[in-house]
């Protein structure tokens, strides 16, 4: 079923209030299109989701939320309503209606009860991301000129997800003493490639705070001066914290071959940071790293990582071409089902396949000699912007994540392309890349 992207007048987004409206029938539009993008939000980065499992998964949230655009009124009192359970779900729901309606009472009723933490904020960004750019410009414009830092931010980063510059404000706000406003305003500068916006990123050694100075790193980075980030972003990697793998993924990236070799063997000498070498050298691409990963994939606990990265050098389907294996019965499964254990996270690689070593053995052994040591590859391909737009268009959200990032990276004044947008809107920017035969090896 395809659902319409064309924006909707304001009185058709409330709808008439329906007669015969069931009030069981609209809770369950809301509580499925809260749950549906819950879901969707572990899968626009997940590695068994392509851009059309994303786009058929975005056609169910869109179908539950035009139930409660068509319920009117009682749509939106029961979103209403759901706001106070406090989870993001719900937030998304409430939010695309309150700013599809450009209600200011409304968006206010959001704002308070989406601004409580991060993951509320992130789920209000995500409505924004979701409806139209004119549907909402005249309300987020509003949004940057609000006193609350948090409010100014969600503006900054709905103008960020749609690609859109929104005026000098964002120069202001990369210096604004709020670091989350800060942190965000100087990565949206790097999103959008506004190469000529690098001069208002203050250097990372200047930054006051941890999320700020990762944040002017990451743009510096993006935006072709990687050599004046190095160390900091070595210090991310080292240090072990959340922007490890972030800060590794753009290094590899961008420094030069011997360095990114040099940084991946010092990995692979430290039995903490073997998760952090399987993936850079899937960042990496260098086929010499197939049997420093192979060696990984012995360790239980890194060895689903390690067979992605064998997967996005080689662009060998684990699944599809019988290299899985059965999880060992040795590793406890996360969540921990014990009753007393205090480990609730969950876990990391669940979404992976197990790799079968002794299969992958036996193929690499067969395909070895098809790959050239010292040459960097993406899915079985040498990395080109050919390889690059083949796995933008056909991998997964994983391996298209990292492949608008190179490409970013290689077009330092072009936007990144977003591939967490709605999945409709990026088939249709998609359609008219084409791309090499998909094939396991170069």
């Amino acid at each position: 079923m395809s659902r319409s992207d064309t924006p909707k007048p304001a009185s058709a987004t409330q709808g008439p209030v329906l007669p015969m409206a069931i009030t069981e029938i609209v809770e369950q539009h809301a509580e499925e299109a809260a749950i549906l993008w819950a879901q969707r939000d572990k899968a626009v980065l997940a590695p068994n989701y392509s851009l059309k499992d994303l786009a058929r998964l975005d056609e169910r949230v869109e179908a539950h939320l035009d139930g409660l655009r068509v319920a009117g009124k009682v749509g939106w009192e029961v979103c209403e309503g759901a706001l106070q359970e406090g989870q993001a779900g719900e937030v998304f729901a409430a939010a695309a209606l309150a700013f599809e309606s450009n209600d200011a009472q409304r968006i206010k009723e959001v704002l308070a009860c989406g601004t409580t933490n991060p993951a509320l904020e992130r789920a209000i960004i995500s409505a924004l991301g979701w409806l139209q750019f004119e549907q909402i410009k005249t309300s987020i414009k509003a949004l940057l000129k609000d006193p609350e830092a948090k409010i100014r931010r969600i503006g900054f980063a709905a103008f960020a997800v749609h690609r859109q510059y929104p005026g000098p404000a964002l120069e202001t706000a990369m210096s604004d003493r709020n670091h989350r406003l800060r942190a965000r305003a100087i990565e949206a500068a790097a999103e959008l490639g506004r190469k000529d916006l690098a001069v208002f990123v203050r250097p990372p050694a200047r930054q006051p705070d941890e999320n700020s100075r990762f944040a002017a790193a990451w743009a510096l980075a993006r935006l072709g001066w990687p050599n004046d980030v190095l160390s900091v972003m070595r210090s991310f990697v080292v240090d072990g914290g959340p922007y490890a793998v972030r800060a590794l993924e753009i290094a590899m990236r961008s420094i030069d071959f011997r360095t990114a070799k040099e940084w991946h063997s010092v990995l692979l000498n430290q039995a903490d940071k073997f998760r952090l070498a399987a993936i850079g050298a899937g960042v990496f691409g260098d086929p010499k790293t197939i049997d420093d990963l192979i060696l990984l994939m012995r360790n239980e606990e890194i060895a689903r990582i390690a067979g992605e990265a064998f997967s996005t050098i080689t662009g060998v389907d684990l699944v599809h071409n019988g290299l899985e294996g059965s999880a060992p019965e040795t590793l406890l499964e996360r969540p921990s089902e014990e009753a007393e254990s205090d480990d609730v996270s969950m876990d990391p690689d669940q979404d992976l396949p197990w790799p079968n070593l002794h299969r992958i053995e036996a193929w690499w052994t067969a395909h070895k000699e098809e790959f050239r040591p010292g040459t960097r590859y993406f899915r079985g391909h040498e990395i080109s912007i050919k390889s690059l737009k083949d796995g933008l268009a056909n991998g997964t959200q994983r391996q298209r994540a990292a492949a608008a990032l190179e490409l970013a990276i290689r077009e330092s004044g072009q936007p990144l392309f977003e591939t967490r947008q709605r999945g409709d809107r990026q088939t249709r920017q998609m359609s008219s890349v084409k791309t090499p035969t998909k094939g396991g090896t170069a």
